[in-house]
């Protein structure tokens, strides 16, 4: 697919639909930044706001189509491995028995906010719903009434009001990370102090939950020999168009209609994955949904709303007319996948909705209270009786075994110069286990670092001899910052030492009923003595009768005092462990990554190599 996206039929380029190309532009094209600055232009002739929204949004939608395909085509040539998407589906015996998972699965916790007229409640899914893989089906929870403990329920609300004097019950506006957290807020008087403790708490919370399981689920293996190809399985057909070293572009149809529980449902119903010559999934890096066929059509739609003087009923009629007739006519979806690494052969899956099983249920849920550090001597039990596995544990713990050269192979130089005062060099590398077992205990030494000036041939002249506060090395975050202002000469080159740490870990392996002093498993809970295994050196891990890892639902740590020692902890998990897994750092080593890096000028900010 072209990143300047294709001519349409009337031959008018993008850059003419946003906002005028020359003869001269047609031989240099013109830059997104241009194109985008040419359309914002172009929005100031449009007087009618219905208009001047379409075309926003249309006109919007390419230029961020193109700064994606942009994006995806110039990411850095490196391979990152994922797991398998569908894993979560080979754990149960049928789609049903994975939807019962997830409704049976889910509880919500009683959180404390820093104020005192809130209190947040935050729901915990057994599967992460954020990420592909995270739960395959189309899934809703509407969440209705939260009941007081003076018997009194107060009604959902789709935002907070300022203008209602009573208790409220409304989304989350200040936690980002979980969408789905809900908060209780309480009226607020003004001089008038109110004991916290004195006002009714919330003890559970009402709503419904409904899950659309698919009839089926196919996949369809495809390599290099089958570019071009159809495969078909019944009423599913996908169409290998292009395979490159990174991205594979797809086409799937489904011949039978949806089912009308999902007919009007924006639905995903394609998986894509890829290996490499190792058999290893690779990471996605993203997608492009939008099919060349389907740029132009927009294209064209946004040259003719460019025409227009005003909004009218006709032409909103129009374009609904031509938006259907072009899906008649184009009845396959299309997807273009991208992967971090060189794509050897993909996986393509396609959930069947022609059929659909349909689950809802009435919610009632407790609500739960655990802080993460408590002076609570008793153990509070969490048990929602369903199993749900870590599938991300494995290969989290190949960082237990990392060695210097893998550590030394995965840093990453980037640099920053847009502010001179403060330009950066940063050693990053992808966190491992390894990272979260360091500790706190570090020691880097002598950390060298030397500035040269540079020939006019490019090689490393002279050392520039500087003051101690022209720059600065934070060992612990693996960064250089550096002042120019305070460079007698322009540096371009920069030579020295960065300290990385490496663990060495311990691994142990313990059968539930064989467990040394100081762990015990009680029901889904392992309890594990602070004294014996401090935090900051040890990690456990707990498998089932299965041989898989079982999923962490939270911990909890049990101190002597609010500003005591920790005495135990405590890790809830979905299912029950039958073997722990320990893993102690035994030893901290520190790793001289020598580097010499070539400078970006503070008008070329980048990344090194």
């Amino acid at each position: 697919m072209d990143v300047r996206l294709p001519l349409t039929t009337t031959g008018i380029c993008l850059a003419l639909l946003l906002g005028g190309c020359s003869p001269g532009d047609e031989k240099h094209p013109p830059s997104l930044e241009e194109k985008t600055a040419r359309f914002e232009q172009s929005l100031d002739a449009i007087s009618d706001p219905k208009l001047r929204d379409a075309v926003t949004e249309l006109g919007g939608s390419l230029l961020l189509l193109e700064r994606a395909q942009q994006r995806l085509d110039s990411q850095p040539p490196r391979t990152e491995y994922s797991e398998d998407a569908l894993g979560i589906l080979k754990h149960y015996p049928s789609p049903q028995a994975l939807v019962d998972t997830f409704i049976n699965g889910l509880f919500v916790l009683h959180k404390d906010s820093s104020s005192d007229y809130l209190t947040d409640l935050q729901p915990v899914f057994p599967f992460n719903l954020n990420i592909p893989g995270g739960f395959l089906f189309p899934h809703a929870v509407e969440w209705r009434s939260v009941t007081l403990s003076n018997q009194r329920v107060i009604a959902f609300q789709p935002e907070w009001s300022e203008t209602d004097p009573g208790i409220q019950l409304s989304p989350s506006s200040s936690n980002v990370t979980n969408p789905d957290d809900l908060t209780v807020t309480y009226p607020f008087i003004e001089g008038l102090d109110i004991d916290k403790k004195t006002r009714p708490q919330p003890v559970s919370l009402q709503g419904q939950v409904e899950v659309i399981a698919p009839k089926r689920l196919h996949r369809f293996d495809l390599g290099q020999q089958d570019v071009g190809q159809t495969r078909t399985d019944g009423n599913l057909s996908v169409t290998l168009l292009k395979l490159d070293k990174h991205y594979a572009e797809v086409e799937f149809s489904n011949s039978l209609p949806l089912a009308e529980e999902v007919a009007n449902n924006p639905l995903n119903p394609l998986i894509v994955q890829a290996r490499d010559s190792t058999g290893q999934y690779l990471q996605r890096a993203g997608s492009i949904n939008e099919s060349p066929e389907q740029v132009t059509f927009y294209q064209k739609q946004l040259a003719q709303l460019q025409t227009q003087k005003a909004w009218s009923e006709a032409l909103e009629t129009q374009l609904e007319t031509d938006q259907r007739t072009f899906e008649q006519q184009h009845p396959r979806r299309y997807n273009k996948v991208y992967f971090n690494g060189p794509v050897e052969t993909v996986e393509v899956s396609v959930l069947d909705f022609s059929a659909t099983t349909v689950t809802r249920k009435a919610l009632d849920l407790p609500l739960r209270q655990f802080d993460p550090h408590t002076t609570a001597k008793t153990l509070q039990p969490l048990d929602t009786g369903v199993t749900v596995y870590d599938d991300q544990a494995a290969n989290w713990l190949k960082g237990a075994s990392l060695t210097e050269e893998q550590l030394k192979n995965s840093i990453r130089i980037h640099q920053s110069v847009e502010e001179p005062s403060a330009a950066r060099i940063e050693f990053d590398h992808r966190k491992t286990f390894n990272d979260e077992l360091l500790g706190d205990d570090f020691s880097p030494g002598e950390i060298p670092v030397t500035f040269f000036t540079e020939k006019r041939d490019g090689k490393r002249d002279e050392p520039i001899e500087l003051p101690p506060e022209a720059y600065q090395v934070d060992p612990l975050q693996s960064t250089i910052t550096y002042d120019l202002n305070l460079f007698p000469e322009t540096p371009a080159i920069a030579i020295g030492s960065m300290p990385l740490f490496l663990a060495t870990v311990a691994k142990q392996t313990y059968a539930a009923g064989a467990l040394p002093k100081g762990l015990e498993i009680r029901n889904n809970a392992l309890v594990v003595d602070m004294k014996r295994f401090p935090a900051n050196e040890w990690r456990f891990y707990v498998k089932d009768a299965s041989g898989n890892y079982l999923k962490q639902m939270l911990s909890v740590s049990h101190d002597a005092s609010t500003e005591g020692p920790a005495i135990f902890g405590v890790h809830y998990f979905y299912g029950r462990p039958t073997q722990v897994e320990s893993y102690q750092r035994t030893d901290l080593a520190t790793v001289q990554y020598g580097f010499e890096v070539k400078l970006d000028k503070a008008s070329q900010p980048g990344v090194a190599p």
